[in-house]
């Protein structure tokens, strides 16, 4: 009988310690996932149609330590979609018709936590596409830095601040800055 108390005895002291161990683990655990969950201030919001923008976008992110938000269109684009040469395709009648506002199939949630957004889109026909003004329209920027940053074939941002600032004429707009192929390194520069 003293040989079986003493084997409970030990058994009850190894749960007991294992159970504590995995306390303690938890709470590391939950102490970790709280500093992961710390809310971040600065969101990069981008549209990418071929893939050019999203790398910038990433690159971007990383470097200003930002949240990261594809604008998604209802409708993706085809390749017919971005024919520009063709006047009948979808993105040549959505620039045609600047009060165009391509449906988005997505949302940011808790926008009211940024303090800096930035923007970012391929350049068409020397603006941003009317999507951005769907995207900017969605939501209450007043008092926030909005920044917007485009990549390009070619163009510069031409008129793109004429036609997107009236969509959030209470933000805190920047200009335009140019990310077509830059590096992590050169872009720290630019944000400086």
């Amino acid at each position: 009988m003293k040989r079986l108390t003493s084997i409970l005895t030990v058994s009850l002291v190894f749960v007991l310690c294992a159970c504590a161990g995995n306390n303690t683990k938890q709470a590391v655990g939950e102490q970790s996932n709280s500093a992961n969950m710390k809310k971040k201030t600065t969101l990069v919001a981008y549209f990418s149609a071929t893939g050019t923008t999203k790398a910038a976008a990433e690159k971007l992110a990383e470097v200003v330590d930002a949240d990261l938000h594809e604008i998604q269109p209802a409708q993706p684009y085809t390749a017919a979609d971005l024919d520009w040469h063709n006047k009948k395709s979808r993105s040549s009648v959505e620039m045609e018709d600047k009060s165009s506002r391509p449906a988005i199939k997505n949302k940011v949630n808790n926008m009211d936590q940024y303090s800096t957004v930035y923007i970012g889109y391929p350049i068409w026909w020397y603006i941003a596409p009317t999507i951005i003004n769907t995207f900017v329209e969605q939501y209450n920027l007043e008092g926030k830095t909005v920044i917007p940053f485009f990549t390009s074939g070619g163009s510069e941002a031409g008129k793109t601040m004429k036609y997107l600032t009236p969509s959030a004429p209470k933000a805190n707009w920047k200009d335009p800055i140019n990310l077509t192929g830059k590096s992590k390194d050169e872009i720290k520069d630019i944000v400086k």
